[in-house]
């Protein structure tokens, strides 16, 4: 058996898999995310290793963990955990959505040498600039810091004692030559760290430590569990759904929002606000338009109007023409395409007939135009899709995906009932941990349907889709 952990902002699920791959069983632990000030966005690192043991417990009770040979990681991306010389947790950790260091961000990108050498925008999101706000507002708790680890790697040290990342997830730092997949010394310097704070570097589907004598002796498990490099969260979704070559990608409508496409090559646009990083398996990369509010904006909105999220799906009918009322989806600020942080969200065209169901559709649909942007931006950079895999908690509304296949262009495919995302991805990757298999193992899920465009409708959502680019236009001036 193989184990996939996945740390996400919600809640952290395992799953189990065999040696044919099947998922045998699975696990969750719900997750909080404390937002002391506006756009804050943090989480006590203690938190997740009490999910980890939540979720080890509930396997534990159903199955032999003995017979698990490796455990894969995937885990939310950017976070900065920052410890001091005895592995202390110096602060809540700032995740990815946390947008307060927005000024130090906007200074380190006025600075060439990061995107040359990292590949990307420095992005407010992304750890760099999370410790230099540290540095400018936090200067003791800055000088304490000893290690800085992302989400996963923190609980791989609870697991393995090592201090250990991946090139997918540590992409995401601005620290990594992203060419070289290694981390780079002078975009340290400039951040007043060097080597010795960062973690060892794996690839994501090579081993990255063992699991330590006082885990296994308490669920039970075998000698020398192997505990992958692992990867980012979309990287282990890439390997979950077997986009791996050239041109494969997908679409999340996850908490956020990801457009996917593996690349055989580095090729680095960061002028269009495209993530560059690296894949979880050597020698390729990927491109991402990311979205920060994708099921995120839609479960504010229920809990808004008093509803659960996925009854808002219930209020709506067969697809037909966007309606008047726009939604710009800005909860936190946006990356792809505007890389803005102050822009914040909006409805625009509210009337007297504008009830559950209008405003419902004009939330899908203003998630769904954030997409398109997306496709553009890829688009410019030379990446274009035939067909999209759709994967997270929002594609099981068959409404929203017709919206998308229609709004995009482009067929989506659904894949058949099961776990496909980063969990079941990092199992992968423990997998190639354990046998030394590569990218073969990572094959494409069989597909339940597809969804095509609505020819019929594809022109008056590309209208709504410039009155959304007009609409982002007029309201970047008032927030």
């Amino acid at each position: 058996m193989f184990l996939g952990l996945d740390l996400g902002t919600s809640g952290l699920k395992a799953v189990l898999i065999n040696d044919d791959q099947v998922v045998i069983d699975t696990a969750s632990s719900a997750l909080a995310v404390s937002r002391p000030r506006d756009g804050w966005s943090e989480q006590n690192p203690a938190d997740w290793i009490t999910a980890a043991e939540a979720v080890l417990d509930a396997l534990g009770a159903r199955r032999d963990l003995a017979a698990v040979r490796a455990i894969g990681l995937s885990g939310q991306m950017h976070g900065a955990t920052a410890l001091d010389e005895q592995d202390n947790v110096l602060r809540p950790a700032i995740l990815w959505n946390d947008t307060r260091s927005s000024a130090e961000a906007t200074e380190m990108d006025a600075q060439g040498e990061w995107r040359s050498i990292s590949g990307n925008i420095v992005f407010p999101g992304f750890t760099a600039p999370k410790l230099k706000w540290m540095q400018k507002h936090e200067p003791e708790l800055f000088a304490r810091t000893r290690k800085v680890l992302l989400p996963k790697d923190y609980l791989r040290l609870w697991l393995t004692g090592d201090y250990i990342s991946d090139p997918s997830d540590s992409a995401g730092t601005s620290w990594l030559n992203t060419e070289n997949r290694s981390w780079s010394d002078r975009l340290l310097a400039l951040s007043g760290l060097d080597r010795s704070h960062m973690p060892g570097l794996v690839e994501g589907s090579a081993p990255g430590g063992n699991l330590r004598h006082e885990i296994s002796s308490r669920w039970g498990f075998g000698a020398g569990v192997v505990v992958a490099g692992g990867g980012g969260d979309n990287a282990a979704s890439g390997i979950g759904v077997g986009a791996v070559s050239d041109g494969q990608g997908f679409l999340s409508l996850g908490t956020s929002g990801v457009l996917f496409a593996a690349t055989k090559a580095y090729s680095p646009a960061p002028e269009t606000a495209v993530h560059t990083f690296c894949h979880a398996v050597p020698g390729t990369w990927h491109q991402m338009g990311v979205i920060l509010a994708a099921t995120d904006a839609l479960n504010w909105f229920a809990g808004l109007v008093g509803k659960e999220a996925s009854g808002l799906a219930n209020v709506l009918g067969p697809l037909g023409a966007p309606g008047r009322t726009l939604f710009l989806p800005y909860l936190g600020g946006e990356r792809t395409p505007i890389n803005d942080a102050e822009i914040r969200a909006a409805f625009v065209g509210l009337d007297h007939a504008t009830g559950i169901e209008e405003a419902t559709k004009a939330v899908l649909e203003g998630i769904t135009f954030a997409f398109c942007d997306c496709r553009d931006a890829l688009k410019s950079t030379g990446t274009k899709f035939e067909r999209i895999l759709a994967v997270g908690g929002g594609s099981n509304s068959a409404y929203w995906l017709e919206a998308l296949a229609t709004a995009l262009n482009v067929p989506i495919d659904v894949p058949v009932d099961g776990d496909f995302g980063g969990a079941f991805g990092a199992a992968r990757l423990g997998m190639m941990a354990a046998t030394g298999g590569g990218a073969e193992i990572a094959t494409r899920p069989k597909i339940a349907r597809t969804i095509e465009p609505n020819q019929s409708l594809t022109g008056a959502y590309s209208a709504k889709h410039q009155r959304y680019k007009d609409a982002r236009r007029a309201i970047k001036e008032l927030t």
